[in-house]
C-alpha cells in the first residue's frame, strides 16, 4: 500500500539548539510533525515542548526506517548532536521548508 503521502522517515525533534531530543519513525512526516507542533498527541513532546524538526532521513521501506530509528535511539547523545549538526548546523526548523 503506497501513496504519494507515504514516505518512511526517521526524524529528530528538538526543544531548541542542543536541547531535549526526540527520535521517532513515521510514514507521514508532515502530518506527524504537525501533530507534535500543535500538541495533538499527548506525551513526551508535548510535555517537554519538543517541536522543532531538526533532522530527518527518508527510507525506501518502513522496515529500514524502523531499524535506523532503533539504532539512533541506542546512540550516545553526542552522536545524535553530531548527526544533526552535520545536516543542519544552524538547527533550523526544517518543517517550514517541507511545506514549500
Amino acid at each position: 500500500m503506497s501513496s504519494p503521502d507515504f514516505q518512511p522517515c526517521v526524524y529528530i525533534l528538538a526543544s531548541g539548539r542542543n536541547g531535549t531530543l526526540y527520535v521517532d519513525v513515521t510514514s507521514t512526516l508532515l502530518k506527524r510533525v504537525h501533530e507534535h507542533k500543535t500538541g495533538a498527541v499527548s506525551g513526551f513532546t508535548r510535555h517537554y515542548h519538543v517541536h522543532q524538526l531538526v533532522w530527518f532521513e527518508q527510507h525506501a521501506t518502513m522496515q529500514s526506517a524502523i531499524a535506523r530509528e532503533k539504532a539512533i535511539k541506542g546512540w550516545k547523545r553526542k552522536w545524535k548532536l553530531e548527526l544533526i549538526q552535520k545536516q543542519n548546523p544552524y538547527w533550523h526548523d526544517l518543517y517550514d521548508a517541507l511545506l514549500d
